[in-house]
């Protein structure tokens, strides 16, 4: 019996290990180790957090679906690797630290076959003075990055609408905490469903509305920007974003590094290399993300933690991490099978992996200060790949260490996002678009890096409603429920 060990239960590791076990069967073990006890639809926090969705609405406990699926599951967080075993044993192990009730803080050792690490990101709050303190979001803003978050956030929102009905105008900054930051996307929603929900609430007039980021231009998405399809045109998605803000007024501030948060305050730098203060009453700035800081031994006990990961802590995989100047990057240097170059039975999925550069043009100010998005690697990517590495994994564990193994690149591969601007079962607003490729491939699509064919976009009711509908689909897809394998990633 051969054991597998995912870490993490997000979207990629438990795309992972339910896959595995579904393709496994009772002859081998699938392990999953995760911090949480609950499974949380991450897009679908926006809506928590505008007070459109509860808590319960967008998580469900694990240990029943585990259990269903015949998985084991440890709500622990991993702490470190032995991809060699120890001076006693040469089989490898991770070490994890239990969070759960009655058990956190508790040590032990699990010894695997093959592993993947799928453990996402840390939410760096503390990147940033003032916005949080190492994981933990600070007290001059909120965040939508969990269900407990954007819980918080929806309870500052009412707050700030109960200030406005009673005539106190209140200014809201919402974006990126800092020049390295990524996810954009989940900014982009959040603004625009609280300028929806002021506008419900009749206090519309009342608001200052701003966007800050570090894109060096609104539509950036930490992809550099594309060309889509919208109408029969090709429209770039900065006319396409530019057009979505000056209807919605809503002032925008881009290239900027957020340096430090105080209260009702936020200090920038910008591309130019300038610097300003912006005041808020309300601020939701996304943190950067790093790896979580796992550390890996050899056999003897040296630490090897710069073999197996990459400085930002993100485990290296089949990429070309030779560093290039932004001209001679190309799509043929991001990963096939996710497979560590060290460590054969070692794989990482989704946010987990390093990718070998940006996608977007890499920028820095005057002063040396870096600010451009780093790569999104979150939701139907994380997915993808998850679902490539399980059959790889399993392939491997039928057939032997020599089976082919599967491949996603995120560039050969399509994305389709459905952003929210608004939820309402009459009046709500999303822009359903689709990429293709993620990674864009300049040397196969010469001028746009993407089949313009297979990346368009459209915004209106019609794409809430696909939204609404995903939202139940994953979640339904993620309990395990009958035909849940029929619904793509």
């Amino acid at each position: 019996m051969a054991r597998l060990v995912v870490l993490g239960g997000g979207v990629a590791g438990h795309t992972t290990a339910t896959f595995a076990a579904k393709w496994l069967g009772s002859e081998h073990e699938v392990v999953v180790v995760t911090p949480n006890s609950q499974w949380n639809w991450i897009p679908s926090n926006i809506w928590v957090g505008v007070g459109q969705m509860t808590k319960k609405d967008v998580t469900f406990d694990l240990a029943p679906v585990y259990a269903k699926a015949g998985i084991t599951y440890y709500q622990a967080k991993a702490t470190s690797l032995n991809p060699e075993g120890n001076e006693t044993s040469d089989k490898p192990f991770v070490s994890i630290e239990y969070t759960e009730e009655g058990k956190a803080g508790q040590v032990e050792n699990i010894e695997y076959d093959y592993i993947v690490n799928a453990t996402g990101p840390k939410l760096n709050f503390g990147a940033t003075p003032g916005l949080g303190e190492g994981d933990q979001l600070g007290e001059h803003t909120v965040s939508v990055c969990t269900a407990g978050h954007a819980v918080h956030a929806n309870e500052k929102l009412q707050e700030a609408i109960e200030k406005m009905k009673g005539g106190t105008r209140q200014k809201f900054l919402i974006g990126t905490g800092h020049g390295m930051c990524t996810c954009q996307g989940a900014a982009f929603e959040y603004i625009f469903n609280i300028e929806h929900e002021l506008s419900k609430a009749g206090v519309r007039d009342m608001a200052d509305i701003k966007w800050i980021s570090n894109e060096s231009f609104l539509g950036d998405f930490g992809m550099g920007g594309l060309h889509m399809k919208v109408g029969g045109y090709v429209v770039s998605s900065k006319l396409f974003a530019e057009s979505l803000f000056a209807e919605r007024s809503i002032e925008w501030l881009i290239g900027a590094h957020t340096s430090k948060v105080e209260a009702g305050k936020l200090h920038y730098e910008l591309l130019d290399g300038s610097t300003g203060e912006e005041e808020f009453d309300f601020s939701m700035l996304i943190p950067p993300f790093a790896g979580v800081g796992l550390k890996a031994y050899a056999k003897d006990g040296s630490d090897i933690t710069d073999t197996v990961f990459a400085p930002n802590g993100f485990m290296k995989v089949d990429a070309d991490y030779t560093p290039k100047a932004y001209a001679d990057w190309k799509a043929a240097d991001w990963p096939r099978t996710y497979q560590n170059p060290s460590y054969k039975n070692m794989f990482a999925a989704g946010i987990a992996f390093a990718p070998p550069h940006a996608i977007s043009k890499p920028m820095k100010s005057p002063n040396g200060t870096p600010i451009n998005p780093t790569p999104p690697r979150t939701g139907m990517p994380a997915g993808i790949i998850g679902k490539a590495v399980a059959h790889s994994v399993c392939d491997m564990i039928t057939k032997g260490d020599a089976a082919h193994l599967h491949e996603a690149s995120m560039a050969e591969m399509g994305a389709a996002c459905v952003a929210s601007a608004g939820k309402g079962i009459f009046d709500g607003t999303a822009a359903a678009m689709t990429v293709y490729p993620v990674v864009p491939d300049f040397e196969k699509y010469p001028g746009t890096g993407r089949d313009t064919d297979y990346t368009f976009g459209e915004i209106g009711l019609a794409g809430h409603w696909i939204k609404h509908v995903l939202h139940y689909l994953f979640i339904y897809k993620a309990k395990l429920n009958p035909g849940w394998t029929l619904i793509p990633e």
